[in-house]
């Protein structure tokens, strides 16, 4: 084999290649801790089992923006920046009332959040000491851009953000136009804790390569967005909804196994199931198939939950395979009234808190992140003119 002269670049070196990163440690990070093997997820020290009974998305923003919990004082600082920060620009709210109504909702998103740089007065400069009022600017804003679109579609009037309670109750106010309830409210909180931070992902990866050349908060943010875009990562959950849907045209005696293993043996990718990193039932997925079935119980979808256990089961025993976080958060986000393709959208109205703390730690030990490709084409070929091609 031979040697490129210009880079010193040895194929020998590199007798083989790591599809997909897998294995490989690009990064030291303070955000987040997984153990597939158990089953174990940690935000900056503390197990999510312990967060999703006590904390508040807010409290989890502060944590994975500061690597610590916020005192009395620091939280209520926090709740009122977000709040003084849900506004969105106007020229941002004229967009997204005059796309057309058949955009994709992740699509409009993307959009909208790299509008937002337009509209920040350091017009999104690289700056450390701008991050964290833009990691919260941000944070505040998706929530109000993603229910203003839905509204809009619709042909609904858009609801303006309420200057008072969380970023859960808030939501719901402005999709549904109505306050909602205590269970609601605790619902919608816990999904957004259950998604807020997963280790070294294909958006983080992203957000924190951008980040690496320097651009600036909305650049890398606005890169997350369409990595999670994808169905591989933050679209499967729409997937599992479709699904069940489908399961739904059969009827309410649909048989679940049958179409779990009709699926099966037509080779089709059954979604919702298998991770990267987890080899046991995703943690997080303990806590949303409680909810899936506490939900499907009280609005009347009993017949998602009982389908949803059912392919669960038929993967188990066929594949020896277990769910992950997406596979239970479609029938939780259905049973609250929220359409299959918002459901991406609401991943990113939680993971901006992730990929902001990624982005700060990033920025402050920067590194450009380049990393070699093994060439395997031709080499030094006779150049034929045109006519003799």
């Amino acid at each position: 084999m031979s040697s490129d002269l210009h880079t010193g670049f040895n194929e020998r070196e590199y007798p083989h290649i790591n599809r997909g990163l897998d294995g490989i440690v690009a990064f030291s990070t303070t955000k987040s801790f997984i153990d597939g093997k158990v089953g174990d997820l940690i935000y900056s020290g503390y197990h999510i089992d312990t967060l999703a009974e006590h904390a508040t998305f807010e409290e989890v923003c502060f944590l994975l923006w500061n690597d610590r919990l916020p005192n009395t004082e620091e939280l209520e600082n926090l709740k009122q920046k977000l709040i003084s920060q849900r506004q969105l620009p106007e020229a941002v709210l004229s967009y997204i009332t005059t796309t057309s109504k058949d955009a994709e909702p992740m699509a409009v998103l993307r959009t909208a959040v790299s509008m937002l740089a337009d509209s920040d007065a350091t017009f999104g400069k690289y700056d450390e000491s701008l991050f964290m009022d833009q990691a919260i600017a941000i944070t505040a804003q998706i929530p109000t851009i993603i229910a203003s679109y839905d509204r809009a579609r619709k042909g609904k009037e858009i609801v303006a953000p309420l200057k008072e309670g969380s970023t859960a109750f808030n939501f719901l106010y402005m999709l549904n136009g109505e306050k909602p309830g205590k269970q609601a409210e605790k619902t919608m909180d816990l999904c957004l804790i259950l998604h807020a931070e997963h280790g070294m992902n294909a958006s983080t990866f992203t957000a924190r390569t951008i980040t690496a050349t320097m651009a600036d908060m909305y650049s890398a943010v606005t890169g997350a967005i369409g990595a999670l875009k994808g169905p591989l990562h933050g679209g499967a959950n729409t997937a599992v909804m479709n699904s069940l849907l489908e399961l739904s045209k059969q009827g309410e005696d649909a048989d679940a196994v049958a179409f779990t293993k009709k699926k099966l043996d037509n080779k089709e990718k059954i979604m919702g199931f298998g991770h990267r990193v987890y080899k046991v039932f995703d943690p997080r997925g303990f806590h949303l198939q409680k909810m899936a079935k506490a939900l499907s119980e009280e609005t009347g979808h009993e017949k998602l939950y009982r389908w949803s256990m059912d392919m669960l089961n038929t993967m188990k025993s066929e594949k020896d395979i277990d769910p992950n976080v997406d596979f239970f958060s479609a029938t939780v986000y259905y049973s609250i009234g929220i359409q299959p393709d918002l459901f991406t959208c609401i991943f990113t109205m939680s993971r901006i808190s992730g990929w902001t703390g990624h982005i700060m730690e990033q920025a402050a030990n920067n590194r450009l992140i380049r990393p070699r490709a093994l060439y395997v084409g031709e080499k030094n070929l006779d150049w034929v003119p045109v006519e003799k091609r």
